[in-house]
Parts: C-alpha cells; sequence; structure tokens
C-alpha cells in the first residue's frame, strides 16, 4: 500500500543514462531515438507507467497519471498526445466556458473537444522544436491538469462520464471505510479540540493554525484520495498560505467551512476517489536535506510552550505539520521520505493496524516506543541507503521513548542533525 504523494525525481542511473541519449540524439536530429531514450526516462522500473512501440517508422506511446491515461504518436516530423478527461451527451455551456478559463493556465496544451464531443486535453509540436525538456514540461502539464479534472468536472457537472479509466485499480471496501471513518474521526476530534480546548481560538489563532494545517496534511498523506477530496485539501493549502493580508484568524474559519464540506459528503462521494493507479509525473518540488533542517528550524521553535503547559494536542500538531508539509509540498531525499514515515507510523499505530499493517513501533495502551524495533527500522534504512548516503547514520541514543511531546521533539532534533549526502 502507497502513501501520499508520487514524485518522479528519485531515477535510477539508467533512467539519467537515457535523459543524456535522449538529449544527444535531439541534438543529432535523430528525433525518433531521441523519443525512444525520452520514454526509458520516465519509465518507472517498479510501475507499468509508461508503454511505447514503434511501428513503420511511428512511435506509438501511452503514459498513466493517476486516473488518465496520455496517449499519442510520434514520427520523424511531428508529436502528438492527447489525454481523455470526461464523456459528455450534451454541451453545456458552464462546463465548456470552464474549461476555456483553464486553457488561459496553460503553457502547451489545450482542452478541446474530440469529433464524439468528450473532453480531451491536447499537446503537439514539430519535433524541430520538440527537445526532451519541452516534452517532459508539455506531457507533465497535460497528464496533470487531465487527472485534476476529470474527478472534479464529473463532480460538478451530472451531464459528464468517466472515460479511458479502466486502467485504475479499485481497492477493497474494507479499506474505504477505514480511510473514511479515519476522516471523520481526525475532522471532529480536531474541531473539538478547537470548540472546547484549554486555549482559545480568539486568543491563540497560530495554535488552531496549526491543528488545522496538520489534519489536512495527515488526510493527503495517509488517505492519498483523488478528485475532490484531494482539490479541497489543496484549497486550503492555498488559501492560507496566499498572501492576501487576511489575519490568522479568518484564514482558520476558512479552512475549517471546507474541513466541515468534508464530513457532510457521503460515504460513497469518498469511496469513488478512493483507488490505486499509476503515476509518471510528480507535483512536488525536489530538495535537498537542507530545506528540510530550515523549517525543522523554523517551526519547532514554536513547540516547547504548548509542551510545557500541557497542551498536548497542539504541541503534537507542530511536528506533524513539519513532516506533513515536507511531503506535501517537496521531493525530499528518499532517507528522509522514510523516516517521516516512520513518525507518522509511530504516531498513528491504530490506523495502520486497522490496515493491517502491523510494525510494532509502541508497546502496550500508552505511549511507549519500542526500543528494539525502532532500532531495526533504522537499521533498515541505514542499509537501504548506505551506498547512495554513506554519511547517514541513525542511532536511538538521544531519542525520548515514553511521553508523546517529547519523542516529537527529540525526532525532529535527530532529523535535522542527520547527515543527507549523496554519494
Amino acid at each position: 500500500m502507497t502513501f501520499g504523494r508520487f514524485t518522479d525525481s528519485h531515477k535510477s542511473p539508467a533512467q539519467y543514462a537515457a535523459w543524456d541519449k535522449a538529449l544527444l540524439y535531439f541534438e543529432q536530429d535523430d528525433y525518433l531515438d531521441s523519443f525512444k531514450e525520452f520514454f526509458k526516462y520516465l519509465k518507472d522500473e517498479n510501475a507499468d507507467n509508461v508503454r511505447w512501440k514503434e511501428e513503420n517508422g511511428v512511435i506509438y506511446f501511452e503514459l498513466f497519471q493517476g486516473s488518465k491515461k496520455v496517449h499519442g504518436q510520434a514520427n520523424a516530423r511531428k508529436l502528438i498526445a492527447e489525454a481523455k478527461v470526461a464523456a459528455t451527451s450534451d454541451l453545456n455551456i458552464a462546463f465548456m466556458r470552464r474549461l476555456i478559463e483553464q486553457n488561459f493556465e496553460l503553457k502547451y496544451g489545450r482542452f478541446a473537444l474530440d469529433e464524439d464531443n468528450d473532453i480531451t486535453i491536447l499537446f503537439d509540436t514539430y519535433t524541430l522544436d520538440g527537445s526532451p525538456y519541452k516534452l517532459y514540461f508539455a506531457l507533465k502539464e497535460i497528464a496533470v491538469n487531465a487527472d485534476k479534472m476529470d474527478d472534479l468536472l464529473i463532480e460538478e457537472f451530472p451531464s459528464l462520464r468517466p472515460v479511458e479509466s479502466i486502467h485504475i485499480e479499485d481497492i477493497p471496501a474494507s479499506i474505504k471505510e477505514i480511510k473514511y471513518n479515519f476522516i471523520q474521526k481526525e475532522i471532529k476530534e480536531v474541531m473539538n479540540e478547537i470548540d472546547n480546548g484549554k486555549l482559545k481560538e480568539e486568543q491563540y489563532p497560530g495554535a488552531v493554525a496549526y491543528l488545522l494545517l496538520d489534519l489536512i496534511y495527515k488526510l493527503d498523506y495517509l488517505i492519498s484520495s483523488e478528485g475532490y477530496m484531494m482539490e479541497v485539501l489543496e484549497r486550503i493549502h492555498r488559501k492560507y498560505f496566499d498572501n492576501d493580508g487576511s489575519p490568522v484568524s479568518q484564514k482558520n474559519q476558512v479552512m475549517r467551512r471546507e474541513l466541515e464540506k468534508l464530513l457532510e459528503r457521503p460515504k460513497e462521494a469518498f469511496f469513488k476517489e478512493m483507488y490505486k493507479v499509476k503515476a509518471t509525473f510528480g507535483i512536488t518540488t525536489p530538495v535537498s536535506h537542507d530545506k528540510v533542517v530550515s523549517f525543522i528550524d523554523g517551526e519547532l521553535q514554536h513547540m516547547p510552550w504548548y509542551k510545557d503547559n500541557g497542551h498536548t494536542r497542539i504541541a503534537l500538531s507542530i511536528p506533524g505539520y513539519i513532516v506533513g508539509y515536507c511531503l506535501f509540498n517537496y521531493a525530499v531525499p528518499m532517507p528522509v521520505k522514510d523516516l517521516f514515515h516512520v513518525y507518522i507510523q509511530t504516531m498513528e499505530p491504530e490506523f495502520f493496524r486497522a490496515l493491517d499493517i502491523d510494525v510494532p513501533l509502541r508497546e502496550g495502551e500508552n505511549f511507549k516506543v519500542n526500543k528494539k524495533a525502532l532500532k531495526k527500522v533504522f537499521s533498515t534504512i541505514e542499509k537501504k541507503y548506505s551506498s547512495e548516503y554513506p554519511g547517514l547514520k541513525l542511532s536511538i541514543s538521544g531519542l525520548e521513548l515514553e511521553d508523546p511531546t517529547e519523542f516529537a521533539f527529540s525526532y525532529m532534533t535527530m532529523l535535522r542533525n542527520l547527515e543527507i549526502v549523496k554519494a
């Protein structure tokens, strides 16, 4: 089972070699070989996310991005790519206007209607102007927008229907039920803390902001929902960090209203957005560990006051926010991503047990981290990345294992002090 947002920033040596060959072939005007090496670069070695074949001087290709498939063809003269978004029985002015407005946001592709009046997104280029750099950003643009817009349009406009989504792999209803119950429980608990906690919202808007932001990033990572819910979480993120001059208290109210809308949605609407997908392009920004360190330094300093004064839920929301924000926005180095996941597993053991992912990092009913189990997990991560990150040394010696806030603070401190440098 996968969690969080897909990233394509961690390529294998073979993929980087294919990229170099694609550039070389393009400079030599050998466009078909350039395209083939480009698709090798995109292909994930652990997933069937990109396919292509050559017939009579034409390359036919398809790549997968979430619920959508981009397919096209290329010859020595031109490349054409298309992703069907939704099928329609009538030409509704409202959704057509929405797509026209969306076209102004696109740099390479454009939304259009095909011969069946189905909504599609297109990109084409002459090979002379089709460098690997341009192809990457153009195909990413149409793939990501097709994947994002299909569920949103279908939810808003009943006349639209799904199209070309047979590659989606459904997940068991029992798993959907666990995820749905977790969504409901987490939102209600945070609302209860805001309404009935010791700190009043109007006096401590920053504390409330931490609670809400920690919540949306946690839901994004653990639920991995597509469509409407994903858009709601992204919209909350955008609105909070929009530099519009609004006070934090006002932004908190906006976040709360959006989350309450999720509580009101029918269970079946959530279930439709829970499925397994393949992806080719990531939407997170690659960063070095220095960026993570800087973020930890900026936020963790706000934790001790809440911790020392007994505001446990708020204190824990700060490291939760640190981890969640980084996973939501950044493609962090792989060892850091794994260590973030270990932290989440440690803090949310009931959720993982419900999914039959029982990593025994906690002991008993009270908070106590299993020293032996955590040491074993750290050893596994060290070995996994020993050749790529030879300076990575993980130790539990500085971790406080018997109190949740002390553990969280010490874990974040350990993370910021790690040496994460590639060989």
